[in-house]
């Protein structure tokens, strides 16, 4: 299917930045839902502190290219000045009980299932079916209703823009308020591993801080690559609707425009497939029990609807949307870790240590999700 040079090399840059982001988050274990997993623990919870670098280094860098006027932050559809914070949390909430329950986010499953994790199969046809069916299938009706309770129509839809409002100049609205929360994003992310726990590891920051660039570097590619007659909307990484779409292209690609989400998600899984190659962590995985599989897909099923809710999911919101300082993005965010922690407890309440869980036993890409 022929393409316009200019789309062409939008599909490209999607493919590398994707290919990117699953090498990094492969050799570096990136996963939020594994960093809450760890602190519900009571363990050191490295992956949360790689978590928190990524989403400083994003901030940092999206909101100086805000100030230098490379991008508009402002106008990214993430940027939202009218929502429903009803939907937006429910999805939130939805969307962190299935992440815990398949013990991978979107972007994690695409990461393992590149690794020969055919479980995490499972969980993105349920995610892909879920969010296609939220966003023009039989769940559409439920998702407007949803969005009809809790409407807000706010003043300005990013914290710059308030900050300006209030009479802050523009050379310190966005790069001081980016600065003023990365502070203590970088002193937790960073901080000196304390004697004895053994959690200091510079592999999975140096991932981090490079999934925070990709981050903040897609902005700059859907801002300044494409049709400029029909520019793509100023958006990010994020995982939910692309998977959906790249699922749909699959089946119906005659007669339709293939575009940047699924250009991501396969670059994604090229990316992360290398990398299980070139560290010797791939190798075929399936299920131990039905409980497996009926987590797996369940978990799959609420990240879809939940994710197509939120307008995003941990990458697409906690990273992207965060890094834009966009209003919307904290109901969402707060919802993903207050119901990933609330399946997390119900787990560790319902097997203590020391029984056995019927999730799944430890395996090779237990050593890496």
């Amino acid at each position: 299917m022929p393409f316009e040079p200019s789309i062409t090399t939008l599909l490209w840059a999607g493919f590398v930045l994707g290919a990117a982001f699953g090498a990094s988050a492969r050799v570096g274990r990136f996963c939020l839902q594994r960093g809450l997993r760890e602190a519900a623990a009571g363990g050191p919870a490295p992956a949360l502190r790689a978590f928190a670098l990524a989403l400083a280094v994003a901030l940092l860098i999206s909101q100086v290219l805000a100030w230098s006027g490379l991008v508009a932050l402002d106008g990214a559809p993430v940027a939202r000045a009218r929502f429903s914070w009803v939907a937006v949390l429910v999805g939130g909430l939805l969307f962190g009980a299935g992440m815990a329950l398949a013990r991978a986010c979107g972007a994690r499953s695409l990461v393992l299932l590149a690794g020969g994790n055919l479980r995490s199969l499972v969980t993105l046809l349920c995610l892909g079916l879920a969010a296609q069916a939220t966003l023009t299938g039989v769940l559409a009706p439920v998702r407007q209703w949803l969005q009809g309770w809790g409407g807000v129509a706010l003043a300005q839809a990013t914290l710059p823009q308030q900050l300006r409002a209030w009479g802050l100049p523009d050379p310190v609205a966005a790069p001081g308020a980016a600065a003023l929360l990365a502070l203590p994003l970088l002193i937790y992310a960073l901080r000196p591993a304390r004697a004895g726990r053994g959690d200091s590891n510079a592999v999975p920051l140096l991932c981090a801080a490079i999934i925070g660039v990709l981050v903040a570097t897609a902005w700059v590619v859907t801002a300044h690559l494409g049709d400029p007659f029909e520019p793509v909307p100023l958006t990010s990484l994020s995982y939910v609707g692309p998977v959906a779409e790249g699922l749909l292209f699959l089946q119906l690609a005659v007669g339709r425009d293939a575009s940047l989400g699924p250009a991501i998600v396969a670059g994604t899984l090229a990316g992360a497939g290398v990398a299980a190659l070139l560290t010797h962590t791939a190798r075929w995985e399936g299920f131990e029990s039905p409980a497996q599989l009926a987590t797996s897909a369940i978990g799959g099923l609420l990240m879809g609807f939940g994710g197509v809710l939120a307008v995003g999911c941990t990458i697409g919101q906690g990273l992207a949307g965060l890094s834009a300082l966009a209003w919307a993005s904290v109901p969402a965010c707060a919802g993903i870790v207050a119901g990933a922690w609330a399946v997390l407890c119900l787990q560790a309440h319902s097997f203590p240590s020391g029984s056995r869980s019927p999730r799944r036993a430890p395996s090779c890409n237990d050593a890496i999700s």
